[in-house]
């Protein structure tokens, strides 16, 4: 069964794309329940197992069952590009009782004594949930949370490229077997799931790692959007970019060279140092160095900066 979305050109030039700290600390109580599904997260499963003791998730398990429909207010589309998990949370805490009450039936069945304690005072319920949400991310989630969205930042950067550079046809053509782009029509392989369609406010993009392989829609009564996988998800829990080659760590110094490595996809300060394991300060210095010396310039894109190499930089870096 596939979900059929017609885009009016109004559509296609609204899509915006965002990140979703909620969406990944949510999608990835799945991956706690079956690891199997997603090998690729064992490193990030191994580290929070031990953190997990006294951590009662039996309510947000019922919410969010290991496959199918999951409640749509633990996830609210994303309102700004880059929103903040305590932005979330509160959006989470303003949920309408009457709203989710609804999206709690739904899954009554998987379990129906929880879920009709959910239902008997959703204000409470949402309250409970609110605060077990805030508790999973502080153990086990924020401290990983810099690494994935390094990830996800890479993948916009390239998609946004692609929209730009060849269309809605280009952008869409990349987001997995799932999705199909007919000129008019966005088409999405989603069993089980009946969603009549945009209504007026466009489409926000979320690309996600915990959610990967599979594709998930929202729409009417929220925001329309498409969660789709990230691309290289396979990178996420290495220890870092390889080590720069010895004669160019010589000529630059260990840390530019790897910065100058790791700079073969855009990315912003803040980004490079969670990969690099340095301060923002030190990779700031850095960039500018590489700057000044014209391998790498910066180009501010809203309220961030963005480096990414120049052609001296990708022949000094051996791409070239």
């Amino acid at each position: 069964m596939s979900i059929a979305w017609r885009l009016t050109s109004e559509d296609v030039a609204r899509i915006r794309f965002a990140f979703s700290p909620m969406w990944e600390l949510v999608a990835s109580l799945r991956t706690l329940r079956a690891p199997a599904r997603q090998s690729v997260h064992l490193p990030w499963l191994k580290a929070v197992r031990p953190r997990l003791a006294g951590l009662d998730l039996t309510e947000l398990f019922a919410l969010v069952p290991p496959t199918g429909y999951l409640a749509d207010f633990l996830t609210p589309p994303p309102d700004t590009p880059m929103p903040d998990f305590a932005g979330e949370l509160d959006r989470v805490r303003r949920s309408d009782p009457g709203q989710v009450k609804q999206e709690a039936a739904r899954l009554r069945a998987g379990a129906p004594e929880v879920i009709d304690r959910f239902m008997a005072d959703p204000e409470a319920g949402i309250a409970r949930v609110a605060a077990t949400l805030e508790e999973y991310w502080e153990r086990c989630f924020a401290e990983f949370w810099p690494r994935v969205y390094g990830l996800l930042e890479r993948d916009v950067l390239r998609r946004s490229r692609r929209l730009a550079e060849g269309g809605a046809r280009e952008l869409f053509a990349g987001l997995g077997p799932a999705v199909r782009w007919t000129g008019e029509r966005l088409l999405i392989d989603r069993p089980h799931c009946d969603l009549k369609g945009l209504h007026g406010d466009g489409l926000v993009l979320v690309p996600s790692a915990f959610y990967w392989p599979a594709v998930a829609v929202m729409s009417a009564p929220y925001q329309s959007m498409l969660v789709y996988p990230v691309e290289g998800v396979g990178t996420l829990w290495e220890q870092g970019p390889p080590p720069a080659p010895d004669a160019l760590a010589a000529l630059i110094g260990k840390s530019r060279a790897r910065i100058l490595l790791a700079l073969a996809e855009p990315a912003t300060t803040s980004a490079l140092a969670a990969r690099m394991d340095l301060t923002p300060g030190a990779v700031s210095q850095h960039l500018g160095v590489l700057s000044r010396g014209g391998l790498a310039v910066g180009m501010r894109i809203g309220k961030q900066v963005l480096y990414r190499r120049t052609l001296a930089g990708d022949m000094l870096a051996g791409t070239r």
